[in-house]
């Protein structure tokens, strides 16, 4: 019976990750699906590239809201039914398929976005101080660099680190599920972005503008 709630968890998690913020506001506010713009990707700095800020916070504000929704429901399913689970596990694999769905939407042809910003509202349910200290490595490496991108692919990498880092210093078992989902968000974070990264590498990574570009085809820009 534990297995069939965690399957559960994980089925909740999935189908609301697949709500894409991106997708949804490109069809209906911009009347064209974002995935055919700028880089494809249905995401928030595709969203600000192709249709401007407006659209892109929308955008922001739905993907971390998902986050935090498929934590909190299937931590109380868990705290409720899960038995021997609890409400910890119920918010890790919550938030991990949500991040799954997000990439993968069963919505719209599993073709998402990279799971950035839903990744960071399921940390900050998971470990805010982790979370916290990934977004200050972000901020850094984008105003320093301007790359959303390596922004991303560099706080995705601290993430384990953080996570760790923090259960050692609160007496925590380091080597729990909070830091094997961090571990897995990490991984997920730096392959969706292996694009990016070839462009990083060949130095025609897109930098970040606040301008919003004429929407075209145009599958050279950034994440």
């Amino acid at each position: 019976m534990d297995w069939i709630i965690i399957c559960l968890a994980a089925g909740i998690g999935y189908l609301i990750g697949s709500i894409s913020g991106a997708i949804i506001i490109s069809r209906a506010v911009n009347k064209s699906d974002v995935r055919t713009h700028g880089s494809g990707n249905a995401g928030a700095t595709n969203m600000l590239r192709s249709f401007g800020a407006r659209s892109a916070l929308l955008t922001v504000c739905i993907d971390l809201l998902k986050g935090f929704l498929a934590c909190g429901l299937c931590g109380l399913l868990m705290h409720f039914l899960g038995g021997r689970f609890g409400y910890i596990e119920g918010v890790c694999v919550g938030g991990l398929f949500a991040v799954i769905g997000h990439n993968w939407p069963i919505y719209f042809g599993f073709k998402g976005g990279k799971g950035v910003l839903t990744a960071f509202a399921v940390m900050l349910m998971i470990s805010p101080l982790a979370a916290a200290s990934a977004f200050v490595v972000f901020l850094i490496v984008v105003l320093i660099t301007r790359y959303v991108s390596l922004g991303s692919i560099l706080a995705a990498v601290s993430l384990p680190g953080f996570v760790a880092l923090y259960l050692f210093l609160f007496g925590d078992q380091v080597l729990s599920i909070r830091f094997f989902v961090s571990l897995i968000l990490a991984v997920l974070i730096v392959a969706r972005h292996h694009s990016n990264i070839g462009r990083l590498i060949k130095g025609n990574e897109s930098k970040l503008s606040f301008k919003k570009k004429e929407a075209t085809n145009d599958n050279t820009a950034a994440q």
